[in-house]
């Protein structure tokens, strides 16, 4: 009886003993952390996607919005977090620009984080002000050649996504229109809508707005494909700029040394809700282009970005800071 109770105890400490990994996951709640505010898309996104986690696995995934910093703080909290599938990242492809433009950051996104999957993304778009007179991409490139120097393009700030989209967009055109930074993407569109700049790079849901109400006009969208938002809207790249792509993504990562099956398993988990057709229709209505790729294709997007920003920034003279 002795021996038995004996066996049993240390069977039991055994079991004790086993990482989380050999547990069922989740088996506590999980964190998603943010690096914006609440309330923009990031964060809208990370609360339904945590939502339909919370509802699949019967544990909650709850949100942390660390805002500040470009990112910086959202993103270094979770790569010095434990490395067990409890706190993970929701993260704007801009943490690919920080990465590309700052000499020191607290993490190194490489080392430090593990990529899971790209969710969605949200397509960036080629908008002017109405009182300039294209109707096209070859137009405006015509236009910016034949009037050097005179077309403003706005931004959300130097080294932002919208400011570097343009400079990717001289280069490819062979123009150059004067760069006017902003502090943010409002002020930005104010502007445009104001007339102080004729041209912007801006998220294609707010521009649909603007065009609905005759305030804007959309030329063509950035990302690599038509979206399905606006299906007979051209791409850039198809409009005269072959290879032009500003793939404006939300992706979730984990730090680094995380289990891969927990990853594998939140991969399939996410494919699940993002191809589920209620979700899916959802998303598309709030002007998100679901995306659910796997990991190892998200990870070579991610490192992929910060090399094609850090090179676009150096062309555009945007010294590391």
């Amino acid at each position: 009886m002795k021996r038995l109770l004996v066996t049993v105890v240390a069977l039991m400490a055994l079991g004790g003993a086993l990482p989380a990994t050999a547990q069922k996951y989740p088996a506590k709640p999980v964190r998603i952390i943010v690096p914006t505010a609440p309330g923009g898309g990031v964060d809208i996104l990370a609360r339904l996607i945590g939502q339909k986690l919370s509802d699949r696995l019967g544990e909650q995934f709850f949100i942390d919005n660390r805002p500040g910093a470009a990112g910086v703080i959202g993103t270094r909290a979770v790569s010095a977090s434990e490395p067990d599938g409890y706190t993970l990242l929701m993260a704007p492809s801009s943490i690919a620009i920080t990465a590309a433009i700052k000499k020191k950051l607290p993490y190194d996104l490489a080392r430090d984080l593990a990529p899971v999957m790209s969710v969605a993304s949200t397509p960036y778009a080629l908008i002017v002000n109405p009182s300039l007179p294209v109707h096209s991409v070859q137009e405006l490139i015509a236009y910016a050649k034949a009037n050097p120097g005179k077309i403003n393009v706005g931004s959300a700030g130097v080294g932002s996504a919208s400011h570097l989209a343009a400079e990717m967009f001289d280069t490819q055109a062979g123009i150059k229109m004067t760069h006017v930074p902003n502090k943010g993407m409002g002020p930005a569109m104010i502007d445009l809508l104001g007339g102080q700049v004729t041209v912007l790079f801006a998220g294609l849901p707010a521009s649909l707005k603007a065009e609905k109400a005759g305030k804007v006009r959309v030329l063509a969208v950035a990302d690599p494909k038509r979206s399905s938002l606006l299906p007979n809207m051209p791409t850039i790249a198809e409009s005269g700029l072959p290879g032009y792509e500003v793939d404006n993504w939300i992706g979730m990562l984990a730090p680094a040394g995380v289990d891969q099956k927990i990853v594998s398993q939140l991969n399939h988990e996410i494919v699940a809700i993002l191809n589920a057709p209620e979700t899916r229709n959802r998303l598309i209505e709030m002007g998100f282009e679901p995306v659910g790729s796997s990991s190892e294709a998200f990870a070579a997007q991610l490192h992929g970005d910060v090399k094609k920003w850090a090179d676009i920034a150096k062309q555009a003279g945007v010294a590391p800071n």
